[in-house]
């Protein structure tokens, strides 16, 4: 969906943490999502920021998003806290789902700080099931922790409200120490934390880890990589892809209007099907089977370990 939405309310919801609801223009409902969804706003031109649907996600009147105010904003979220007001309209895009819930038997979810925003649809969800989950909650400060209140309003569960301030970082050992064969584990957050499941989830299985980022892993650096041709199935047409200049950016330059957001590879807007080749994958989106399928790519920020890549245009 593409469209221009109504914020129906601001709220601060904590310590630099505001809550907008959106809905639309007609009053007419907007359309379902799964926790984990994610919209592309449009704040201003050339500002597009991606927000989790945080809200409860059987409410087909009101999305809701709650935004960070950065300390070293890029103009997203300064926009947000200085200058939306109720009744301001938004262009919106999505929502769209790259951190999606598996089924599993038990559930083990990390959030540091706003990365709390994917994870409470999710609670609320498995709650719902019935089964056993376990939510490791830390900020800063417990004023800084936004929906407390609604967290603890979610029935049985085990929820670990923890900040920094009075108890220290998260024992990230305590909870990931032990693999767990049944247990899928879901973290969003502060790139540091990321890393830090990541590592100490090395040695679960295959699969039980399922992050989301706000921001990218440091890239490499392939201004000295000798490039590769890209074919378009459709056409025939081959093009150039030299070091130094994204897949994106060689497609676009011929004018090949591909949707895009985050240019960084944590959205997943600008995903391509591959038809034949072997990518190199740079992304923080896909998962361990997509890659290994070698049919998907994301042209932002992924490459080719094949001299030629074949992708479905």
């Amino acid at each position: 969906m593409a469209a221009r939405l109504k914020v129906s309310s601001v709220r601060r919801e904590a310590e630099g943490v505001l809550a907008l609801e959106l809905r639309a223009m007609d009053g007419s409902s907007l359309p379902t999502w799964t926790p984990g969804a994610h919209i592309d706003v449009e704040l201003a031109e050339g500002i597009v920021r991606q927000y989790s649907l945080c809200g409860a996600a059987d409410d087909t009147d009101t999305w809701r998003i709650a935004v960070l105010r950065e300390p070293a904003s890029r103009g997203g979220s300064k926009f947000i806290h200085d200058r939306i007001q109720p009744g301001d309209l938004l262009p919106v895009r999505g929502p769209r789902n790259n951190f999606t819930l598996v089924d599993a038997v038990r559930y083990l979810f990390v959030a540091g700080g706003i990365g709390i925003t994917p994870i409470l649809p999710m609670v609320r969800q498995v709650a719902l099931t019935g089964k056993q989950w376990t939510l490791v909650y830390g900020g800063r400060t417990l004023k800084s922790m936004a929906f407390i209140d609604e967290l603890r309003g979610i029935p049985a569960g085990d929820l670990r409200v923890i900040p920094e301030d009075e108890y220290g970082l998260l024992d990230l050992d305590y909870f990931l120490g032990t693999p767990r064969p049944d247990t899928a584990v879901y973290c969003c957050g502060p790139g540091p934390l990321l890393d830090a499941v990541e590592t100490r989830c090395a040695t679960w299985q295959p699969g039980a880890l399922h992050l989301e980022r706000f921001s990218p892993k440091a890239a490499p650096d392939v201004t000295a990589d000798d490039g590769f041709d890209v074919q378009l199935a459709r056409s025939g047409k081959c093009l150039r892809v030299p070091g130094g200049q994204t897949l994106l950016e060689v497609l676009e330059a011929a004018g090949y209007e591909i949707d895009n957001s985050c240019r960084a590879g944590i959205c997943g807007t600008c995903e391509l099907s591959v038809a034949d080749g072997v990518p190199e994958h740079h992304d923080d989106v896909l998962s361990d089977a997509e890659r290994e399928s070698n049919r998907v790519i994301l042209p932002c920020v992924s490459r080719s370990k094949s001299a030629v890549l074949v992708i479905d245009l």
